[in-house]
């Protein structure tokens, strides 16, 4: 088939799924579609805006005839923000096409048998689950229709989300869906008195402007976090400003700011300032504290990471006396989690910081049988480590959107635990690191859980139990 031109348009195309990034799919003879905003079951006219040879990109210029999975999406963000995809599309219908492409990535990529795959397990809110956003400051304010960028009577600086695809363009957000109150009025009050003010909005292309980002963290135990992060020591602005959010919210109980001079926006590497209250809250799992800092880790659902620990230590049905090896241990969270329930647990994870979190919050909690380490997981876990802690009952891994490393699926396959227990946000580096494992362990359960409703993203926690020979 010969390249399809920009802004062809096609008529009658029935959308028939959804891709993995959000958008819907649908084809014209051979050539494949993928359509923004388009929800399966829809029956659309589409404008190309972006061709290849055997599939190409489109917009909706016309719905014939609405999916009954269609819905009115409920945040008037939608669409020009990067975030809640799928809020188009009922959550029962969003819980089907999760859970249909995990089972499509575990069979196609790593020819699994999916026919005991469990029903997903859904979020039990889909509004205001997060518990933590990270917002930008910015002079390049996203221009609404009718808006013009000539009208020298606009106000360009924004409080928001990153428009998708363009680095330098903020849309200004006036209501979030994701945080529960006072998130919102934070972000919103903190804008308000910055504009009075005449602050300076960051700009990302000149490296300008002293206002880059504001980071709100909430928690189960109602503790409540609020890091403002500046581009230079301004003595003066930053003193107005957080005396302003002390007066103005004091029911934060963890008020910091950061002086970020770099060209990036990561705080990782950054001296945090306390302004009012200890440089961390807390969050609370059956009992269990998790000492939560401006840099640590911690799932950003609370409720359904709970349940997705829950998850992970019933597959791993624990008898008392195993010996656990957590890999990607994060801030510890599973391994203190599971701890009660084993003999011992060892962690394991790339970022310094957070096993420092992670020995803090076995601390906290007066758990005494874990041992944390930090270092790159292909060079940590290896044959002399295994000797050194001894061979695992169990590992539990749960790493990155990028899959194990080929030499930790490696190590895996020497070490030969009797369970390994895989938690993934993303099926797809699964099924390639269960390819290689299937050589010598069975897939026993399969439970997708749905951490963040209306958006593709999608957790899957797998049980694997080494062949008897």
């Amino acid at each position: 088939m010969s390249k399809i031109p920009y802004n062809h348009i096609f008529e009658d195309v029935a959308v028939i799924d959804i891709a993995e990034e959000g958008k819907g799919v649908g084809k014209a003879d051979e050539f494949v579609l993928f359509i923004e905003k388009a929800v399966p079951g829809d029956i659309a006219d589409v404008q190309v805006y972006r061709s290849k040879k055997s599939f190409g990109e489109a917009k909706i210029i016309n719905i014939k005839k609405p999916s009954e999975h269609r819905v009115t999406p409920f945040c008037p963000h939608f669409g020009t923000c990067g975030g809640c995809k799928w809020q188009h599309m009922t959550y029962g219908a969003q819980l089907q096409f999760k859970q249909k492409s995990v089972a499509d990535a575990l069979s196609r990529l790593g020819k699994i048998d999916v026919t005991g795959i469990m029903p997903i397990v859904p979020s039990p809110a889909d509004r205001y689950y997060r518990n933590k956003l990270e917002f930008t400051f910015s002079n390049k304010r996203w221009l609404y229709d009718g808006e013009s960028r000539d009208d020298e009577t606009l106000n360009m600086n924004a409080l928001g989300f990153h428009i998708p695809g363009r680095f330098d363009k903020i849309l200004d957000v006036q209501h979030c869906y994701l945080q529960a109150d006072p998130s919102n009025g934070i972000r919103n009050k903190i804008d308000d008195f910055a504009k009075a003010n005449s602050y300076s909005y960051y700009d990302i292309r000149n490296h300008t402007g002293n206002l880059r980002n504001l980071i709100i963290r909430t928690s189960s135990t109602g503790e409540l976090m609020v890091i403002v992060v500046f581009a230079y020591a301004d003595e003066m602005e930053v003193n107005k400003l957080m005396t302003f959010v002390e007066t103005e919210f004091p029911e934060i109980t963890s008020l910091l700011y950061i002086l970020n001079e770099k060209k990036n926006d990561t705080i990782f590497d950054q001296e945090v300032f306390a302004w009012k209250g200890p440089e961390y809250i807390h969050e609370e799992m059956l009992g269990i504290k998790f000492r939560i800092g401006p840099k640590s880790f911690y799932q950003t659902n609370s409720i359904q990471a709970l349940r997705l620990y829950e998850i992970t230590r019933d597959f791993a049905e624990f008898k008392g006396d195993e010996l656990v090896y957590d890999l990607y241990t994060g801030a510890g969270t599973i391994a203190n989690f599971v701890a009660a329930n084993v003999k011992e647990v060892v962690g394991v994870e790339y970022v310094p910081s957070a096993i420092e979190d992670a020995k803090i919050n076995s601390a906290i909690n007066q758990i005494t049988n874990t041992k944390f380490y930090a270092g790159d997981m292909k060079d940590v876990l290896s044959a002399e480590f295994v000797a050194e802690h001894g061979k695992p009952d169990v590992i539990i891994t749960d790493p990155p959107r990028a899959g194990m490393h080929a030499d930790v699926v490696a190590r895996l396959m020497e070490i030969e635990a009797e369970k390994i227990v895989y938690v993934s946000c993303n099926a797809a580096t699964q099924a390639r690191d269960l390819l290689v494992l299937k050589e010598k362990y069975d897939t026993v359960k399969i439970q997708p859980v749905d951490m963040f409703p209306h958006t593709q993203h999608v957790e899957n926690v797998v049980l694997l139990k080494l062949r008897s020979i």
